[in-house]
């Protein structure tokens, strides 16, 4: 059967690539043979992935609601737009969790201009230039002039002492990550500079999506368990991670839920974080 993927390429449905996205969610082999039967007589000749995707999700969520979240794991990454700014707060959280200090929004004068940092992250003698691009469109790349353009910024700070974390302090290496993909002359070029990246699907084994399932960092967007504006709302109240509502969960107050919601966003929040995903 044939279907068009997301960049309007008419390509053939492999139907081990859908099973093995939602045995990476964490769904056991007999809800994902529950799901694949149910959504197949709708997918018809020329379906989208987005559709299959929907109801792959629809099904999902009639058999676990944290199950279903992670599956949209993508979906909610785009959700912290539309500016990115969200993105950058997420980012910043997701550093802190793996045992990085990190600072948000300083203004870093160079040796010519003057760049706004979307996040510095510090861990033992290192401190990092961490650049941030977001994009809208999930299967968006990065090509490879931003990683040139990152490289010439961190270049621009290099070799100057800094106030930072209450200390003097220099930029030692640079971090470029997207919510989405890098094309292959961005990772070559990287790869030769030392630029550090990440995406969605790279580097293998330790890029976004591994990331996130590993240390259980889901962003609030994830949960299913609430609507767009409620979850606006908690971005609104600096509360990025679903662990950070789960740990502080007098947050949920502002959303005015009876007892019975509460309970149910509460549950989901807690099995996303207990249930660890490895690939």
């Amino acid at each position: 059967m044939k279907i068009k993927n997301n960049a309007g390429e008419i390509v053939e449905f492999e139907i081990s690539k859908l099973e093995n996205s939602l045995r990476n969610s964490g769904a056991e082999e007999n809800s994902i043979k529950k799901v694949i039967d149910n959504i197949l007589p709708n997918c018809i000749e020329g379906v989208t992935t987005r559709e299959i995707y929907k109801l792959a999700f629809d099904e999902l969520k009639k058999i676990s609601n944290s199950v279903a979240a992670r599956y949209s794991l993508k979906k909610a990454l785009l959700e912290l737009g539309p500016a990115g700014f969200y993105f950058e707060q997420w980012i910043a959280r997701v550093f802190q969790n793996i045992g990085y200090k990190t600072e948000t929004g300083q203004l870093i004068k160079g040796h010519s201009v003057t760049h706004e940092a979307d996040v510095i992250a510090k861990k033992d003698e290192k401190t990092y230039w961490v650049e941030c691009k977001f994009r809208n469109a999930e299967d968006t790349k990065i090509s490879v002039t931003t990683p040139m353009y990152v490289l010439s910024r961190i270049k621009d700070i290099s070799g100057i002492n800094y106030n930072l974390f209450g200390t003097q302090t220099e930029f030692t290496d640079g971090w470029l990550i997207t919510n989405t993909y890098f094309t292959k002359d961005s990772v070559a070029f990287g790869e030769y500079y030392g630029l550090r990246l990440l995406s969605w699907d790279y580097p293998k084994g330790k890029n976004i999506k591994s990331l996130v399932d590993q240390n259980a960092l889901y962003p609030i967007t994830c949960l299913t368990t609430l609507d767009g504006k409620q979850k606006q709302r908690l971005l609104e109240k600096k509360c990025v991670l679903v662990k950070e509502l789960f740990n502080n969960q007098n947050l949920l107050d502002v959303l005015d839920l009876n007892e019975a919601r509460k309970s149910e966003v509460l549950k989901e929040a807690k099995e996303l974080l207990v249930i660890k995903i490895s690939e």
